[in-house]
């Protein structure tokens, strides 16, 4: 490879709990970031970018061990799926008939169900600028009808733009809705919370959810709400804020956005996340039609390292999807069903820029004094 292109590395593999390992990529772009993947779950395990004075940080949430990435981590920048999100009581009507799904402890299937593809060993191959993964899943699986052909890629360009791409194909009328779990953090993991973080989303609706954050149908308008990110808007705000859709998600966001349209399901950028003090943006580009934004309102000190323990709010996902629970909502949500002789495709990118200047004021809406502090109620949520 030319001395401006990825480079690609395997570096080997490391064991797990349950007798499996798991082998570790390296992708390495000349303008000094670095991606780190994992063949468990088509995993993105880390990202090092540098800040305004050059200086690398890690900047996406991780498992620490392979106890982590089997347990309360197993999401952390996993691929998840077949159905990333929550069908609600694990029930799947699909052509007249209803599937029964396998469920997590709240009673709905949350990514997939219980064992899903973010525990699972896909395998990989090197492709140019990236890695290629690729994961078999039966007819019957978590309950899912169909055998799913699934394929993950990562590339990543010499500017910083880390391209994920997801194909599926199925052999009987199935659903697929995929996505990636990576949380954020531009500050550097092991430090402060996301608050200090500007938040852009393209989106004039979401959806709201109940008490197991399963949508309750009508997208409502973000105007006059926390969740109007049509401007960047410290995050600060939002999370302290009373509103009682964010108390219901543990004190925060998890919640869809619908995303605003683009035609033929073209590439757009759909939102900015954006770290003033050290000048590191992440723009968010998908062709899906929804985006979840979780703020890891539940993170307990449970996952990361020991020396630096995620605690509540230490990172943001910004999930490409299609909607929550969309099965049930047929009439009014873009459809997830993938039948035979049909090919499954989404692109999303994540693209790492640093500023070299401070950013513009954020929304003085976003003023966490604007807003006072909630005592959220704890939602069935089995893992981050």
């Amino acid at each position: 490879m030319t001395s401006q292109a990825t480079t690609v590395h395997r570096a080997g593999r490391e064991p797990l709990p349950d007798g499996r390992s798991t082998e570790r990529w390296t992708l390495a772009a000349p303008g000094g970031i670095t991606v780190e993947l994992l063949d468990l779950g088509a995993r993105l395990q880390s990202v090092r970018m540098p800040d305004r004075h050059g200086h690398p940080a890690e900047v996406v949430l991780g498992a620490a061990d392979g106890a982590q990435l089997l347990g309360a981590g197993a999401y952390f920048g996993a691929t998840v799926g077949r159905y990333g999100n929550r069908i609600a009581r694990g029930e799947l009507p699909l052509d007249g008939a209803v599937h029964a799904l396998r469920t997590q402890p709240a009673g709905h299937t949350l990514h997939g169900g219980p064992d899903g593809f973010a525990t699972r060993s896909w395998a990989a191959v090197p492709v140019a600028n990236g890695v290629r993964f690729h994961l078999a899943s039966p007819d019957g699986d978590q309950g899912f009808p169909g055998t799913l052909d699934v394929s993950v890629s990562y590339l990543l360009d010499a500017d910083g733009d880390l391209t994920i791409r997801y194909e599926a194909t199925t052999d009987a009328p199935t659903v697929v809705n995929l996505t990636n779990h990576a949380y954020f953090n531009l500050a550097g993991t092991g430090g402060a919370d996301v608050g200090d973080h500007l938040l852009h989303v393209h989106a004039d609706a979401y959806l709201p959810v109940d008490a197991d954050l399963i949508p309750l149908g009508p997208p409502a308008a973000v105007a006059g709400t926390p969740f109007d990110l049509t401007r960047p808007t410290l995050l600060a705000g939002p999370l302290g804020a009373g509103h009682p859709q964010l108390a219901l998600a543990g004190g925060g966001f998890d919640h869809n956005w619908i995303l605003r349209p683009a035609p033929a399901d073209r590439l757009r950028p759909v939102a900015e996340l954006h770290h003033p003090a050290s000048g590191r943006r992440l723009e968010c580009l998908t062709t899906e039609p929804g985006l979840q934004v979780y703020t890891g309102n539940l993170f307990d000190g449970a996952t990361g390292p020991a020396h630096a323990p995620h605690r509540r709010h230490a990172g943001i996902a910004l999930e490409t999807q299609h909607f929550p629970d969309s099965p049930h909502h047929p009439e009014t949500y873009p459809s997830t069903v993938l039948r035979p002789g049909e090919t499954y495709r989404s692109t999303t990118v994540y693209r790492f820029r640093t500023t070299n200047t401070p950013a513009a004021t954020a929304d003085s809406t976003a003023d966490p004094a604007a807003h006072p502090t909630a005592h959220p109620r704890t939602p069935d949520r089995t893992a981050p």
